[in-house]
């Protein structure tokens, strides 16, 4: 029995201990579809937080359901019905990854337009969810499951929804505020499968040189936020000889590990959670699963609270550093599509924007290469590109790094805005920028 999605007692049989209550909510995968009819609305764990056995047995349903959505970021791996294969059961993506992009592309599965902070207001409104499932760490003596390497949207569910889980052994037990109490859940199904890596970058000379522009910008004390790329991973191996950095960021990298294991990054002088990493998602190798595993140093928190602007506007010196694919002479950020075509989406990049220039002496970058590999495109714009959606918007842009230098937007005129750009160009399309920037009336 489910009233608005939260478990009530009729659903598990009573039990008088926390062993009696795990052994009694054991259920095998198929016990899933018990609590899934028509319309039903799914919120499913992003990357290693997906609970692969469950999802198979949802899609190997699909031919008896009927209009059943499957709400992810980031799914990990190719599935039936991201592809359109499985009659019922459509996927919903509120991030792309490789995996999905060519079937949103082909009208196989849909993409929300979002910015990570809102994902959990916007489930809630938009979309009404009845169920989570999620991979979790086992239970630890007390009850409670741990969401391991991902708490973003599924942890903000904890106490709202009913959630099925599936028990991965292999899944580092984290803390904060992603734990989820065995008299909260429907049911929990076992599972020994390897996490999904984040290889390390390739890394180029042209990101040596943005990341060290970027890392001679950055004080002692600051806390930083950083994302995918080979830029980030390079700014913060760039930070060895820094003292007391701390680190507030919505997606924890190996880097960030080997900051701490260096005695760089103590957090001691953080406004918020003295003394430890503040994170909603770890994406890397095994050493970072490893490092996070029952470390109390580090947190994982909803992404409405670590992504949220304000939150993040606490931390004095905060900087945040972010890619991008191509930025026009008003400082727009195209960072998920180039043109109409859709690579990812937002994810936390606005939110950092917005949260580092609120900072007290914060400061966000954004990084990109001046050119194309080949040296044939700027990415240095005068417009976007038609169709480009635009990620970071002119107002909150901060600072724009290239291999070039660093182009100082906050603040500045549009004509100045558009000489500094141009200035860190690459310089086989300067000339040509300037004057397409006198034919737009900004010189």
């Amino acid at each position: 029995m489910l009233v608005r999605g939260l478990p009530v007692a009729q659903d598990l049989p009573v039990a008088s201990t926390i062993p009696d209550m795990i052994a009694a909510a054991r259920r095998p995968p198929e016990a899933v579809l018990e609590h899934i009819g028509p319309d039903s609305r799914i919120v499913v764990g992003a990357a290693n937080g997906e609970p692969a056995t469950l999802i198979d047995t949802i899609e190997a349903a699909g031919d008896r359901s009927s209009d059943v959505e499957l709400h992810q970021m980031l799914a990990p791996r190719p599935r039936p019905s991201i592809d359109g294969g499985v009659p019922g059961v459509r996927h919903v993506s509120w991030f792309l990854s490789p995996f999905t992009r060519d079937a949103f592309h082909a009208g196989h599965c849909d993409l929300v337009p979002n910015t990570f902070s809102d994902v959990p207001r916007l489930l809630r409104r938009s979309v009404r969810p009845d169920l989570a499932v999620v991979s979790v760490a086992p239970p630890d003596e007390h009850g409670y499951f741990s969401l391991g390497t991902n708490a973003d949207y599924s942890a903000a569910f904890i106490g709202e929804l009913p959630f099925f889980v599936e028990v991965n052994g292999r899944m580092p037990r984290t803390f904060g505020a992603n734990q989820l109490h065995v008299g909260d859940i429907v049911g929990w199904c076992p599972a020994d499968r390897p996490l999904v890596p984040l290889p390390r970058a390739e890394v180029t000379e042209r990101d040596r040189a943005i990341a060290a522009l970027v890392a001679e910008r950055i004080p002692h004390g600051a806390t930083l936020q950083v994302g995918i790329g080979a830029v980030p991973d390079m700014v913060l191996a760039n930070l060895r000889d820094h003292r007391e950095l701390g680190a507030h960021t919505e997606l924890l990298v190996s880097g960030f590990a080997d900051l701490v294991e260096q005695g760089v990054l103590t957090g001691t002088r953080k406004a918020t959670h003295r003394g430890k990493i503040v994170t909603t998602a770890a994406h890397g190798d095994e050493a970072l699963f490893a490092f996070v595993g029952d470390n109390p140093g580090v947190e994982f928190h909803p992404v409405d609270y670590t992504n949220d602007p304000w939150v993040i506007a606490r931390e004095p010196m905060l900087r945040a550093v972010n890619a991008t694919l191509e930025v026009d002479f008003l400082g727009q950020c195209a960072s998920e599509s180039l043109g109409s075509q859709y690579l990812s989406s937002s994810g936390g990049q606005p939110d950092f924007a917005r949260g580092a220039v609120m900072s007290e002496h914060g400061a966000a970058f954004i990084v990109l290469h001046s050119a194309t590999h080949d040296d044939t495109v700027s990415r240095i714009v005068p417009q976007l590109q038609p169709g480009a959606a635009v990620t970071t918007f002119k107002n909150i842009v901060d600072n724009v790094v290239t291999e070039y230098g660093v182009a100082e937007l906050r603040g500045a005129t549009i004509a100045e805005r558009t000489r500094r750009l141009i200035a860190i160009a690459h310089p086989h399309f300067r000339d040509e920028l300037t004057a397409q920037a006198r034919t737009l009336g900004y010189l």
